[in-house]
């Protein structure tokens, strides 16, 4: 038989907003998964994607496989993926895994449902790569921070009321309506936010320009002074205006939750939820696309008309954006996030310091299993030789294979496992 559990060398992306040489979670991992690696002090290292994506199909680290990529691999052995994935998913990873390290925020966009997915994509193939839609879900390895989902209505009428640059752009007429709309009326609230939302991504370039200064200028020198300015969320707006100065998205603030992710606390972004990672290090996993409607905090493509057309223009407080970790019944060691869609989940693996052998069970669908911490060597009798884990290692395991692992670090491990639970 071939191996059907084996290394992998997967691919990384440097795009500019990353963080920069051996302060990247990225490049850390990069580093010791392969001492070989030249680690670059001023290149940004933005992404890891373990796999089978076609701008970055993970490289098999086993020799006596002929097949040099995961995704080639799986083509040839598509049963590898567990009966009920392979038929769910024509033959293909459901999934895409990362991990991310954010130094300067990332646009703000949506992921589209399968149906808008389908519409765009014959459209603009150009802009939309592919008809699949493109839920995603975070979980923060240090302290993350991250904008998601519509604030609850008072928190962004009280911005509209200490913020007279904003309420100049949303015009009179539709901060009032907003301000008008009452909780009794979930459908009248929707309607005014998107009127409010759109009108502010729609206002004509120079004139948001013009009151962004205003405001930035007016929030520098309250904060000379030694003032409050957490009313107009200054500590933030100046960030965002440092890094992308003179862009409408550091107008969606007003709009959008910030979440604060704890080191094992994850976020799940559904279809249509407006959202930007703001700083931090994350292991993230998403339906295997790559479209993304981007409406600010950008240099790329930007699809205003189509954003304020499709968001999710639900209120809600941004604990209702945290997704929690639940302990297996089946495995105390296992933590459980599974997101309200079929393409992916992720079991965070905690084992202690006083376990010296560990199982990684077998399930019905083809995993990834990244290594956080900790050192092991990996035996299966569907591996072609014992496997030494480390810091950076990244597996693929074929469904219905299991893993022992010898543990020898002092201090235990910790491992993520993307996996597909249909």
């Amino acid at each position: 038989f071939p191996p059907a559990v084996f290394p992998l060398s997967c691919v990384v992306q440097n795009y500019s907003w990353g963080k920069v040489g051996l302060e990247s979670e990225v490049a850390k991992l990069v580093a010791s998964g392969d001492p070989l690696v030249q680690i670059q002090p001023d290149q940004p290292y933005a992404e890891l994607w373990m796999g089978t994506h076609p701008r970055g199909d993970a490289l098999i680290r086993d020799n006596r496989i002929p097949q040099k990529t995961l995704g080639q691999w799986i083509v040839d052995n598509p049963a590898c993926l567990g009966a009920k994935v392979k038929d769910a998913f024509q033959g293909h990873l459901p999934f895409l895994f990362k991990v991310l390290s954010v130094n300067t925020a990332l646009s703000v966009q949506a992921h589209p449902n399968k149906e808008l997915a389908a519409k765009l994509h014959a459209q603009f193939p150009e802009h939309y790569p592919d008809a699949n839609h493109k839920p995603e879900m975070a979980i923060a390895l240090t302290p993350f921070e991250g904008m998601c989902g519509f604030r609850p209505v008072e928190e962004i009428v009280s911005f509209l009321q200490n913020v007279p640059e904003l309420r100049a752009l949303i015009g009179e007429v539709a901060a009032e309506q907003l301000e008008r709309s009452g909780s009794d009326d979930p459908r009248g609230v929707s309607a005014a936010l998107r009127v409010c939302f759109t009108r502010l991504m729609k206002s004509e370039k120079k004139f948001f320009v013009d009151q962004l200064n205003m405001l930035v200028k007016r929030i520098s020198q309250e904060a000379a002074e030694g003032k409050d300015t957490s009313g107009s969320n200054g500590e933030l707006l100046l960030r965002l205006h440092s890094q992308y100065p003179g862009d409408i998205g550091c107008f969606t603030i007003y709009f959008l939750n910030l979440v604060r992710l704890e080191p094992g606390e994850a976020m799940f972004l559904g279809a249509n939820e407006p959202h930007a990672y703001l700083h931090g290090d994350c292991v993230e996993i998403m339906a295997c696309s790559d479209n993304t409607v981007r409406a600010g905090l950008t240099p790329k493509f930007i699809d205003v008309l189509t954003l304020c057309e499709m968001l999710n223009y639900t209120p809600a407080p941004s604990s209702s954006k945290i997704l929690p970790a639940v302990q297996s019944q089946l495995d105390p060691h296992v933590y459980l996030y599974d997101p309200p869609v079929p393409d992916f989940t992720i079991m965070r693996i905690e084992i202690p310091a006083s376990i010296k052998l560990y199982l990684v069970s077998a399930m019905d669908s083809a995993s990834i299993l990244l290594v956080i911490q900790g050192t092991a060597v990996g035996t299966s009798t569907a591996a072609a030789s014992e496997m030494s884990l480390h810091r950076g290692s990244v597996l693929f395991v074929s469904a219905n294979e299991s893993i022992s692992l010898h543990l020898s670090s002092p201090d235990g491990m910790r491992l993520f496992r993307a996996c597909c639970l249909l």
